[in-house]
């Protein structure tokens, strides 16, 4: 599995956080989505495509 966020589209929800804590973050100062890793293991699966779909901005990809 490889993830891929596009930080230009990012509304700053925090969704994906909430969701996989694991593999998002968000910068500090304004909150838009950092990925810790690109590559989680596929026992996180489940929680980061629920990341992707709850992505308000759809600013999340996950290529399996």
């Amino acid at each position: 599995m490889k993830v891929t966020v596009d930080q230009d589209t990012c509304i700053a929800s925090g969704q994906c956080v909430l969701t996989t804590s694991e593999v998002f973050d968000q910068r500090d100062d304004d909150g838009i989505v950092v990925l810790v890793t690109s590559t989680p293991p596929e026992s996180l699966s489940p929680d980061v495509h629920e990341a992707a779909a709850l992505c308000p901005a759809r600013a999340i990809q996950v290529a399996d």
